[in-house]
């Protein structure tokens, strides 16, 4: 299937490993240009950077915490100078409230409050600087990230971020779909990335009608499908690939 993404570009946030790193590998696949970022150390992002290359694709990478504004404006910059512009936009940084197994009560303030900056700022940084560059082209994707966690009640900062972020891709879809532009939102269930290792079938999969973890490459590909002229119909969409642990 032609995607239409060759000789697009497309923004990955949290791309040093996991499904940043596999999406990005994919839309090289697809031979899209690709701008990657991480808040982290840089040896992971250059090795998804070395993957992407092998596909064919010209990449640029930048370090750049999502919740700084000035940081974005200058990642978004340096996209469009290289590349001309920015065509997709994958909000795949994450902070992870619950890493630790805190309930509410134990949560502190500062836990609070970078939950909000990494997985709600953090998209509106990047969608306020993509988004005019989108626009005066008259096509581009946006692929922001929710979950399971509301749905099934986990945590009660990370659904509230979770939910949050639906409802920005919603407002997203209807303000800008006259510009050509779509914004749709995917809802990992639990996908077997590094932090995952330590989970048991038996222990996860009582409830779960596909009995197995998701794997990077399913998120990756929905994500690469979501951004493609196919899916130019599909907008303000939350798409739940969680091996059907919860229908919505």
């Amino acid at each position: 299937m032609d995607t239409g993404l060759k000789g697009k570009t497309v923004l990955i946030t949290g791309a040093s490993r996991n499904v940043g790193r596999v999406a990005a590998v994919s839309y090289a696949r697809e031979g899209a240009n690709l701008a990657l970022c991480t808040s982290s150390k840089m040896e992971g992002l250059e090795e998804t950077a070395r993957l992407a290359r092998a596909q064919g694709a010209e990449v640029l990478t930048q370090q750049c915490d999502v919740t700084d504004g000035a940081q974005v404006a200058r990642f978004v910059e340096a996209a469009r100078q290289k590349f001309g512009g920015v065509d997709v936009a994958v909000n795949n940084a994450v902070y992870r409230t619950d890493a630790k197994g805190q309930g509410f009560l134990e949560q502190t303030y500062e836990s609070w409050q970078r939950n909000i900056e990494v997985n709600i700022t953090g998209p509106y940084h990047i969608c306020r600087n993509v988004v005019p560059l989108m626009k005066a082209q008259g096509w581009g994707r946006i692929v922001n990230f929710s979950g399971i966690a509301p749905f099934l009640g986990h945590g009660a900062a990370k659904a509230m971020a979770k939910v949050a972020i639906i409802g920005f891709t919603r407002g997203l879809a209807t303000e800008f779909a006259p510009f050509g532009i779509t914004a749709n939102c995917i809802g990992p269930g639990t996908i077997g990335t590094e932090r995952e290792t330590h989970l048991t079938e038996k222990k996860l999969f009582a409830d779960q009608p596909v009995r197995r973890l998701g794997t990077p490459d399913e998120v990756a590909e929905l994500a690469v499908y979501l951004s493609s002229k196919q899916a130019a119909f599909i907008t303000g969409q939350c798409y739940l690939i969680n091996g059907g642990l919860y229908y919505l």
